[in-house]
């Protein structure tokens, strides 16, 4: 009789046992890990964006020592911006080797000490020269970063954290262009980029002492046979070149508005003081709201719908910019402000989360389009505004806007046209 007939208890086999779940070792926000990561990286941001447009504020100074138009010496803001551009992608093949955080170390070590010697220019040649080899060194920071965040964050969190970076940048951008405003009414322009220089060398040794090291990072190759594969990889993706171009058009926006702007305030009729001038820059504290709130724009909005608001804004921002009095002028920066840098946020942890593999590079290819567009928009804003006055300059920006909505309008079909397809795909 079988023991069920019976009521007997049917021996059970020894359970198998299951598998350990996989536990996830990135960081996540609550973690003390991800707050020391999270400021030093904003530390980083600080001091690279202070350092890059250290002279942004100064060039009516600038031009007025060394007897230049406004195009000449924003060549001083173009050649760090374009140092930057050229030298990323070689610096991303080097974290790839070395790792993220050696190499952000190192780059804003040379960094720093370029800055000390920007003081000294002789002329506006070796200004420009000291400028570029300074972009070139910092350009092993920003795709270094997003690769270091996009490998030991978890992908929920990725958004935030790589807009705090993005506020960091903000700040830094912010308080450079203030400190070098009063600074440089009372001492002249080189002590001010001296003092932001001395602030950059506080920032990057407190990043060194707080980032966590590295737990997720795998060595890459140094082989350019296996670099330029991923970098062709990179660009055959419609996505990530879309996300390339978006960010090279708001770049060119926001560096042309910035790199003029000290020269309409200190005309008539607005008539400001350099300080002065240098605090309008507060208005970058929006760009810190906007940024870090970016993921939040993206649950509820989606990618695409947060680049279109964040054209839109940036378009009321130039167009209010536009009339003759003070308070317009400051509210239209405050939408351009707000406007980039949540498409900037959005568009750069979108190209971390595209990537498949080699992160750096896409990263990278995605900070040299970005600091291509702050090249053009740099020197085509001051071009236009020496042939055209502001409206020039807003001309420029007008038409890099409506770049980014008609590549977001094709990012749109495209995504139609691929949600059409996948069910017939199925059958």
């Amino acid at each position: 009789m079988s023991p069920a007939s019976t009521g007997a208890s049917t021996p059970v086999a020894a359970a198998t046992p299951s598998p350990d779940p996989v536990i996830d070792t990135r960081l996540a926000p609550g973690d003390p890990g991800y707050r020391r990561m999270s400021f030093a990286l904003f530390l980083a941001g600080v001091a690279t964006f202070a350092l890059l447009y250290s002279t942004q504020a100064l060039l009516p100074l600038i031009s007025g020592e060394f007897g230049v138009a406004a195009s000449d010496a924003s060549w001083t803001v173009a050649a760090a911006t374009g140092g930057l551009a050229l030298f990323v992608l070689p610096m991303s093949a080097l974290s790839e080797r070395f790792g993220r955080r050696t190499v952000m170390t190192a780059s804003l070590a040379v960094a720093v000490s370029v800055g000390m010697l920007v003081p000294f220019a002789p002329s506006l040649g070796a200004l420009v020269a000291l400028r570029a080899v300074q972009g070139a060194a910092l350009a092993g920071l920003p795709a270094s970063a997003t690769a270091y965040l996009a490998e030991e964050v978890r992908p929920r969190a990725l958004v935030t954290a790589i807009g705090l970076f993005v506020a960091g940048n903000s700040v830094g951008g912010m308080s450079g262009r203030i400190i070098t405003g009063w600074v440089a009414q009372e001492w002249g322009w080189r002590i001010a980029v001296g003092v932001i220089g001395a602030l950059a060398v506080g920032c990057a040794v407190a990043f060194r002492l707080l980032l966590p090291a590295p737990v997720h990072f795998t060595a890459g190759s140094l082989r350019p046979r296996v670099l330029l594969g991923t970098v062709r990889d990179h660009l055959a993706d419609p996505l990530l070149r879309r996300l390339y171009a978006i960010g090279a058009l708001f770049m060119t926006v926001f560096g042309g508005v910035y790199t003029v702007i000290g020269y309409r305030l200190t005309a008539q009729p607005f008539g400001l003081a350099q300080g002065v001038v240098g605090s309008v820059f507060l208005v970058y504290l929006v760009g810190t709201v906007s940024a870090s709130t970016a993921g939040r724009l993206v649950d509820r909005l989606g990618r695409r719908g947060t680049f279109y608001l964040a054209a839109g804004t940036t378009t009321a921002g130039l167009l209010l910019s536009l009339v003759g009095s003070l308070v317009p002028v400051l509210l239209g920066l405050v939408l351009i402000t707000a406007g980039f840098f949540a498409g900037h946020a959005v568009a750069s942890s979108a190209v971390s989360r595209t990537a498949t593999h080699g992160r750096a590079q896409a990263s990278a290819l995605y900070q040299s389009s970005y600091y291509i567009g702050s090249s053009v928009g740099s020197t085509a804003g001051a071009l236009a505004f020496h042939a055209g006055g502001w409206g020039g300059t807003v001309g420029v920006g007008l038409l890099a806007v409506l770049g980014v909505v008609t590549i977001t309008l094709a990012g749109t079909r495209a995504a139609r046209v691929a949600s059409r397809a996948e069910p017939v795909a199925a059958r």
